[in-house]
Protein backbone atom coordinates (compact mmCIF):
# COMPACT_ATOMS: atom_id res chain seq x y z
CA UNK A 1 0.00 0.00 0.00
CA UNK A 2 1.52 3.63 -0.81
CA UNK A 3 2.13 5.93 1.68
CA UNK A 4 -0.96 8.21 0.41
CA UNK A 5 -3.80 5.25 0.23
CA UNK A 6 -2.38 4.21 3.90
CA UNK A 7 -2.69 7.61 5.31
CA UNK A 8 -6.40 7.52 3.22
CA UNK A 9 -7.18 4.72 5.19
CA UNK A 10 -5.60 5.48 8.52
CA UNK A 11 -7.72 8.87 8.42
CA UNK A 12 -10.80 6.85 7.31
CA UNK A 13 -10.81 4.53 9.85
CA UNK A 14 -10.18 7.70 12.19
CA UNK A 15 -13.52 9.57 11.24
CA UNK A 16 -15.61 6.10 11.02
CA UNK A 17 -14.25 4.74 14.57
CA UNK A 18 -13.55 8.55 16.35
CA UNK A 19 -10.23 7.04 18.01
CA UNK A 20 -7.73 4.11 16.37
CA UNK A 21 -4.84 2.27 17.69
CA UNK A 22 -1.86 2.39 16.48
CA UNK A 23 -1.49 -1.30 17.28
CA UNK A 24 -4.94 -2.22 15.63
CA UNK A 25 -3.56 -0.22 12.45
CA UNK A 26 -0.25 -1.76 11.81
CA UNK A 27 -2.59 -5.42 11.98
CA UNK A 28 -4.68 -4.28 9.09
CA UNK A 29 -2.18 -2.59 7.58
CA UNK A 30 0.63 -5.21 8.04
CA UNK A 31 3.27 -2.28 8.47
CA UNK A 32 5.46 -1.20 11.42
CA UNK A 33 4.70 0.84 14.12
CA UNK A 34 7.50 3.52 13.32
CA UNK A 35 5.38 3.89 10.20
CA UNK A 36 1.79 4.25 11.92
CA UNK A 37 3.90 6.96 14.01
CA UNK A 38 5.02 8.85 11.44
CA UNK A 39 1.70 8.72 9.18
CA UNK A 40 -0.31 9.87 12.50
CA UNK A 41 2.50 12.94 12.99
CA UNK A 42 2.32 13.85 9.58
CA UNK A 43 -1.81 13.13 9.24
CA UNK A 44 -1.75 15.45 12.58
CA UNK A 45 0.97 17.90 11.36
CA UNK A 46 -1.76 18.71 8.78
CA UNK A 47 -4.36 19.19 11.21
CA UNK A 48 -6.15 16.20 10.00
CA UNK A 49 -6.08 13.87 13.21
CA UNK A 50 -5.41 14.60 16.66
CA UNK A 51 -2.54 12.25 17.66
CA UNK A 52 -2.42 11.00 21.10
CA UNK A 53 -0.56 8.18 23.17
CA UNK A 54 -0.84 4.70 21.37
CA UNK A 55 -3.12 6.04 18.75
CA UNK A 56 -5.53 9.25 17.08
CA UNK A 57 -8.82 10.82 17.86
CA UNK A 58 -11.55 12.56 14.87
CA UNK A 59 -11.28 16.22 15.19
CA UNK A 60 -15.13 16.28 15.36
CA UNK A 61 -15.15 14.12 18.26
CA UNK A 62 -12.54 15.64 20.34
CA UNK A 63 -14.14 18.83 19.36
CA UNK A 64 -18.33 17.47 20.05
CA UNK A 65 -18.48 20.87 22.18
CA UNK A 66 -18.70 22.53 19.12
CA UNK A 67 -20.53 20.58 16.80
CA UNK A 68 -20.27 21.58 13.12
CA UNK A 69 -20.41 19.95 9.73
CA UNK A 70 -17.60 18.49 10.07
CA UNK A 71 -18.86 15.75 11.99
CA UNK A 72 -18.26 12.55 9.57
CA UNK A 73 -21.93 11.39 8.21
CA UNK A 74 -23.52 13.94 9.97
CA UNK A 75 -26.61 14.08 7.94
CA UNK A 76 -27.33 10.01 8.94
CA UNK A 77 -26.42 10.59 12.38
CA UNK A 78 -29.65 13.18 12.40
CA UNK A 79 -31.58 10.76 10.49
CA UNK A 80 -30.61 8.08 13.40
CA UNK A 81 -31.74 10.30 15.89
CA UNK A 82 -35.14 11.02 14.39
CA UNK A 83 -35.83 7.37 14.35
CA UNK A 84 -34.08 6.77 18.40
CA UNK A 85 -36.55 10.18 19.63
CA UNK A 86 -39.21 8.44 18.43
CA UNK A 87 -39.34 5.51 20.95
CA UNK A 88 -38.65 7.83 23.60
CA UNK A 89 -42.23 8.61 26.10
CA UNK A 90 -43.07 10.70 28.99
CA UNK A 91 -41.47 9.29 32.39
CA UNK A 92 -38.96 7.21 30.70
CA UNK A 93 -35.28 7.01 32.43
CA UNK A 94 -32.80 6.85 30.03
CA UNK A 95 -29.01 5.72 30.15
CA UNK A 96 -27.24 7.14 26.94
CA UNK A 97 -23.18 6.85 26.03
CA UNK A 98 -21.56 9.77 24.50
CA UNK A 99 -21.01 10.19 21.28
CA UNK A 100 -21.64 12.21 18.04
CA UNK A 101 -25.11 10.38 17.00
CA UNK A 102 -26.21 10.88 20.96
CA UNK A 103 -25.42 14.42 20.62
CA UNK A 104 -27.70 14.50 17.70
CA UNK A 105 -30.51 12.83 19.82
CA UNK A 106 -30.56 15.12 22.10
CA UNK A 107 -31.09 17.88 19.57
CA UNK A 108 -33.90 15.90 18.32
CA UNK A 109 -35.76 15.19 21.33
CA UNK A 110 -39.23 16.94 21.29
CA UNK A 111 -39.53 20.47 23.27
CA UNK A 112 -42.23 19.06 25.30
CA UNK A 113 -40.84 15.51 26.64
CA UNK A 114 -40.52 15.26 30.21
CA UNK A 115 -38.52 12.50 30.67
CA UNK A 116 -34.82 11.66 33.12
CA UNK A 117 -31.83 11.86 30.79
CA UNK A 118 -28.41 9.90 32.86
CA UNK A 119 -25.18 9.99 31.45
CA UNK A 120 -21.77 10.29 32.21
CA UNK A 121 -20.69 12.15 28.82
CA UNK A 122 -19.99 15.66 29.51
CA UNK A 123 -20.82 16.93 25.66
CA UNK A 124 -24.09 14.88 25.77
CA UNK A 125 -25.27 15.98 29.09
CA UNK A 126 -24.64 19.97 28.01
CA UNK A 127 -26.54 19.04 25.27
CA UNK A 128 -29.56 17.84 27.89
CA UNK A 129 -29.15 20.89 29.86
CA UNK A 130 -30.92 23.24 26.60
CA UNK A 131 -33.77 20.93 26.69
CA UNK A 132 -36.69 22.99 28.15
CA UNK A 133 -38.42 19.96 30.41
CA UNK A 134 -36.28 17.11 30.79
CA UNK A 135 -34.50 16.25 33.78
CA UNK A 136 -30.96 16.08 33.88
CA UNK A 137 -28.37 13.22 35.86
CA UNK A 138 -24.30 13.83 35.80
CA UNK A 139 -22.41 10.65 36.61
CA UNK A 140 -19.70 11.49 38.36
CA UNK A 141 -16.19 10.04 38.46
CA UNK A 142 -12.95 10.55 36.90
CA UNK A 143 -13.11 12.46 33.56
CA UNK A 144 -11.22 10.66 30.15
CA UNK A 145 -9.84 13.63 28.47
CA UNK A 146 -9.86 11.94 25.36
CA UNK A 147 -13.24 10.34 25.34
CA UNK A 148 -14.86 13.21 27.33
CA UNK A 149 -16.61 10.80 29.32
CA UNK A 150 -16.46 10.11 33.43
CA UNK A 151 -14.90 6.61 34.33
CA UNK A 152 -13.86 4.52 36.72
CA UNK A 153 -15.21 1.96 39.16
CA UNK A 154 -17.65 5.24 41.20
CA UNK A 155 -19.08 5.76 37.75
CA UNK A 156 -19.69 2.14 36.96
CA UNK A 157 -20.93 1.46 40.37
CA UNK A 158 -23.86 4.39 40.11
CA UNK A 159 -25.05 3.03 36.79
CA UNK A 160 -25.49 -0.34 38.24
CA UNK A 161 -27.50 1.41 40.93
CA UNK A 162 -30.12 2.60 38.29
CA UNK A 163 -33.06 0.77 36.65
CA UNK A 164 -33.65 2.82 33.08
CA UNK A 165 -36.21 1.91 30.71
CA UNK A 166 -34.06 2.24 27.69
CA UNK A 167 -29.85 2.29 27.43
CA UNK A 168 -29.38 4.01 24.39
CA UNK A 169 -25.68 3.55 22.86
CA UNK A 170 -23.75 5.19 20.13
CA UNK A 171 -21.46 2.37 19.17
CA UNK A 172 -17.93 1.63 17.14
CA UNK A 173 -19.01 -1.45 15.65
CA UNK A 174 -20.76 -4.33 15.29
CA UNK A 175 -20.87 -7.81 13.69
CA UNK A 176 -23.37 -10.56 14.52
CA UNK A 177 -20.86 -12.95 15.63
CA UNK A 178 -18.85 -10.53 17.62
CA UNK A 179 -21.45 -8.15 18.68
CA UNK A 180 -20.95 -5.08 19.68
CA UNK A 181 -17.23 -4.12 19.81
CA UNK A 182 -15.33 -0.91 20.43
CA UNK A 183 -11.17 0.62 21.30
CA UNK A 184 -11.32 1.95 24.56
CA UNK A 185 -11.05 0.31 27.71
CA UNK A 186 -12.74 2.60 30.56
CA UNK A 187 -14.98 3.40 27.98
CA UNK A 188 -16.59 -0.11 27.35
CA UNK A 189 -16.74 -0.75 31.36
CA UNK A 190 -18.80 1.62 31.44
CA UNK A 191 -21.47 0.87 28.27
CA UNK A 192 -21.04 -2.89 29.74
CA UNK A 193 -22.97 -1.28 32.91
CA UNK A 194 -25.18 0.57 31.15
CA UNK A 195 -26.66 -2.88 29.18
CA UNK A 196 -27.09 -4.42 32.47
CA UNK A 197 -28.78 -1.92 33.91
CA UNK A 198 -31.74 -1.24 31.34
CA UNK A 199 -34.76 -2.85 30.67
CA UNK A 200 -34.19 -2.50 26.95
CA UNK A 201 -30.68 -2.12 24.50
CA UNK A 202 -30.65 0.75 22.03
CA UNK A 203 -27.80 0.61 19.44
CA UNK A 204 -27.33 3.44 17.27
CA UNK A 205 -25.04 3.70 14.36
CA UNK A 206 -24.32 4.75 10.68
CA UNK A 207 -24.38 1.87 8.09
CA UNK A 208 -20.74 2.02 7.56
CA UNK A 209 -19.85 0.24 11.03
CA UNK A 210 -22.38 -2.51 10.12
CA UNK A 211 -20.24 -5.90 10.03
CA UNK A 212 -17.01 -4.43 11.17
CA UNK A 213 -15.15 -5.48 14.58
CA UNK A 214 -13.12 -2.85 17.34
CA UNK A 215 -10.93 -5.04 19.63
CA UNK A 216 -12.92 -4.76 23.03
CA UNK A 217 -16.48 -6.45 23.62
CA UNK A 218 -19.10 -4.70 24.70
CA UNK A 219 -22.11 -7.16 24.55
CA UNK A 220 -23.46 -9.78 22.00
CA UNK A 221 -26.58 -9.21 19.73
CA UNK A 222 -28.81 -10.89 22.05
CA UNK A 223 -28.24 -8.11 24.34
CA UNK A 224 -29.24 -5.58 22.19
CA UNK A 225 -33.28 -4.76 21.23
CA UNK A 226 -33.18 -1.94 18.88
CA UNK A 227 -30.88 -1.23 16.44
CA UNK A 228 -31.42 1.90 14.41
CA UNK A 229 -29.13 3.22 11.36
CA UNK A 230 -29.64 5.30 8.75
CA UNK A 231 -30.93 2.77 6.55
CA UNK A 232 -34.40 1.11 5.52
CA UNK A 233 -35.08 -1.74 8.20
CA UNK A 234 -35.99 -4.52 5.07
CA UNK A 235 -32.01 -2.97 3.72
CA UNK A 236 -30.02 -6.27 2.80
CA UNK A 237 -27.10 -5.37 4.91
CA UNK A 238 -29.70 -4.98 7.78
CA UNK A 239 -31.18 -8.93 7.51
CA UNK A 240 -28.31 -11.10 9.76
CA UNK A 241 -29.62 -8.76 12.78
CA UNK A 242 -33.35 -9.14 12.18
CA UNK A 243 -32.66 -12.53 11.71
CA UNK A 244 -30.88 -12.59 15.00
CA UNK A 245 -33.47 -11.34 16.83
CA UNK A 246 -33.10 -7.65 17.01
CA UNK A 247 -35.85 -5.48 16.38
CA UNK A 248 -34.06 -2.69 13.30
CA UNK A 249 -35.36 0.48 12.92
Amino acid sequence: MLKKERQAYILHQVNLHNKVLSATLCQEINVSEDTIRRDLQELADEGKIIKVHGGALSHSFHEVFHLSNGVYSQDKKKIIAQKAAALIQNGMFILTSGGTTIIELARALPPQLRATFMSGSIPAILEYMQHPTIDVIMIGDRVSKNSKITIGAEAIAKIREIKADLCILGINAIDVRHGTTDNDWDVVQLKKAMVESAQKVVCLTIAEKINTIQPIHICGVQDIDILITERSPDDPLLKPYVDAGIQVL
